[in-house]
């Protein structure tokens, strides 16, 4: 009953929200065998967090991959990684409680990602996001949320559709103190911006995407976010 194993896939998914909650979205892309994207999907969530995003990619992601084929996935977000490599079998052992017993957060989404693990062979692999020579899959499963997440549209190979577009960083409101908002430990040097500090409390990049607690940001005339964001802006 059980066939030869197939060739390895390897994989990237990732998640958008505007706003955090507000639009989101989520993609996956598969690579061709010299690593270009070829297959992908990408999907409108409504209203929803980053996180749930996150976590959606990748559950649609391990649902239209055969399962008897060893699997690559490709991540930035390190809560959606934590949370099925690090943290799931505490909270299976918990009765699916945190270690603080409170419940998981979006636990339907993780129940559903801890069964389409079970009986397969999945290496995650992390990968920063918005780097200049970064990983292509990543770099494109971005692009596809992103576009996702603001349009509220579905896409993908399977519908035609053309490649997400290339970031473009949201023009400044004129006002930086809510996407400033990171929590930081402490500000930039005085008459400089290249000074890179640990997050304190989880925030959201100029970008759009959001950056984890204990994760690199500095700041620039948008407010705190990713350092390749900064240099991105001339900051």
């Amino acid at each position: 009953m059980i066939g030869r194993m197939r060739e390895r896939v390897v994989a990237a998914c990732d998640g958008a929200s505007k706003g955090n909650p507000g639009p989101a979205g989520w993609a996956w892309v598969i690579a061709d065998g010299s690593g270009t994207p070829d297959r992908w999907e990408a999907g409108a969530l409504g209203t929803a967090t980053n996180n749930v995003a996150e976590l959606t990619a990748l559950e649609r992601l391990l649902a239209a991959t055969d399962p008897g084929a060893p699997l690559e996935v490709r991540m930035d977000s390190q809560y959606a990684m934590k949370a099925v490599t690090t943290w799931l079998p505490g909270w299976k052992r918990n009765g699916w409680r945190t270690a603080a017993g409170k419940p998981v957060a979006n636990q339907e989404l993780v129940v559903r990602i801890d069964g389409l693990l079970q009986d397969r062979s999945v290496e995650f692999r992390y990968v920063p996001a918005h780097q200049v020579d970064g990983d292509r899959l990543n770099d494109f499963a971005d692009r596809a949320a992103s576009q996702a997440a603001s349009a509220q549209q579905d896409a993908g190979s399977a519908q035609g559709s053309p490649e997400p577009p290339p970031s473009v960083p949201r023009p400044s409101s004129g006002g930086s103190s809510r996407r400033a908002s990171g929590g930081a430990k402490s500000a930039r040097k005085p008459g400089g911006s290249s000074r890179t500090i640990k997050a304190k409390f989880p925030g959201r990049c100029p970008c759009g995407r959001s950056y984890a607690a204990g994760e690199p940001i500095a700041k620039n005339d948008k407010g705190w976010g990713h350092p390749e964001c900064r240099t991105a802006v001339g900051a």
